[in-house]
């Protein structure tokens, strides 16, 4: 068979479910941090519970990809170039969000509330994303797929920003430095501008 993707049924069932878990996760998540950083007047909180929807609609992208039943190699080949360009996309979305916002704090010198709650979401975060980065990379390898490989790139991307809340938010809690998590941001937002132009640029037929 053409397709590589389509060779592994099981490998694409694995790769939506993992799809539908990073989705329910991130929209909890989200959720969380958003009434937490409220309570709590911390913008870093809120907005990390942003990106949670934004990580969410990479994940998003995925379901789409992968609930379609197999079809022709040129059709299949036409979906795996589309889901790439999409989740490219949000890594670039994502980067002018944590860009703004780590200027923003440090030009108006802000520094965000105590967040017990906050430090708390960020280290769940920290062992949930790493997990879901692993998983979702060997089944990418697995169905050759690009569009999989780049939404695991997206959640090692959430990885470093819950450290970089941790890192912010504990700072500020234990020391009083705020300025930890807006500098540490910016070095986020160099990341993801370079994964955002290397899942553009691997647009790609799927290949065994």
């Amino acid at each position: 068979m053409d397709d590589c993707c389509c060779e592994k049924p099981r490998h694409r069932k694995a790769a939506l479910a993992l799809a539908v878990i990073t989705v329910c996760y991130n929209v909890v998540e989200g959720v969380v941090s958003i009434w937490a950083g409220a309570a709590a007047g911390s913008v870093a909180l809120v907005g990390f519970g942003l990106d949670s929807f934004i990580e969410s609609l990479s994940g998003a992208v995925m379901i789409w990809r992968f609930s379609s039943p197999c079809s022709s190699a040129e059709e299949e080949a036409n979906r795996e170039r589309r889901a790439v360009t999409l989740v490219g996309i949000t890594f670039f979305i994502l980067a002018a969000y944590v860009l703004f916002e780590s200027v923003k704090k440090l030009v108006s010198r802000e520094p965000p509330d105590k967040s017990l709650a906050g430090i708390i979401i960020a280290l769940v975060s920290l062992v949930t994303m790493p997990t879901l980065f692993v998983v979702k990379r060997r089944v990418a390898k697995r169905i050759a797929s690009p569009s999989l490989a780049a939404d695991s790139k997206q959640t090692l991307a959430c990885t470093f920003l819950s450290f970089a809340l941790l890192l912010g938010l504990g700072a500020n809690y234990l020391f009083g430095f705020w300025q930890a998590d807006p500098l540490v941001g910016l070095l986020v937002v160099a990341y993801l501008t370079k994964e955002g132009i290397e899942a553009l640029r691997t647009r790609r037929l799927c290949t065994c």
